[in-house]
């Protein structure tokens, strides 16, 4: 019981990343952090009643968008930097990453991942896939199926430099 309830408590933190942002916004995710990621499509004055209605603090390189947000009372982080370590560490400045909340959210569509059974997924990914390992998660909304692969070290070990920075 206390997992979910930390996890809700963790999960209340939400961020809106502008379209400049991608790669960050996918980050954001793996930490477990609920990111809405903007499309090309969306105008500011949108893009700015999804933060207020939805409690998100807005992340982006738009200066315009910044000082817009800033008016409205908004909660705004600038980013100033391309490089993503730098903007990593200067948006979860001062947030402890909730180590059960990682890879908890879709990397692609921000949907919280369920657990699934490995029989169930046998013919959804590459035999040699399925034959190395144990746990799978699924994606309810897009159907995105993760596992602890070669990349899960590479991400482990940005994560722990990340919170090193903290």
């Amino acid at each position: 019981m206390k997992r979910t309830s930390s996890l809700l408590q963790y999960n209340n933190m939400r961020f809106l990343c502008d379209q400049m942002l991608g790669t960050l916004a996918k980050w954001l995710r793996l930490l477990g952090f609920n990111t809405f990621y903007v499309n090309n499509e969306m105008e500011d004055s949108e893009l700015l009643q999804i933060a207020k209605k939805e409690k998100r603090i807005i992340v982006t390189r738009d200066k315009e968008l910044f000082i817009r947000g800033k008016k409205q009372n908004l909660k705004v982080i600038k980013i100033t930097s391309t490089d993503l370590d730098v903007q990593l560490i200067h948006v979860l400045n001062g947030i402890r990453i909730n180590e059960e909340a990682i890879f908890s959210r879709c990397s692609l569509c921000n949907t919280l991942v369920k657990k699934i059974e490995k029989g169930e997924i046998k013919d959804k990914v590459p035999e040699k896939i399925y034959k190395y390992n144990k746990i799978f998660w699924l994606c309810p909304k897009c159907d995105k199926i993760y596992w602890m692969g070669s990349h899960y070290n590479k991400i482990i070990t940005k994560i722990n430099e990340i919170k090193n920075n903290d």
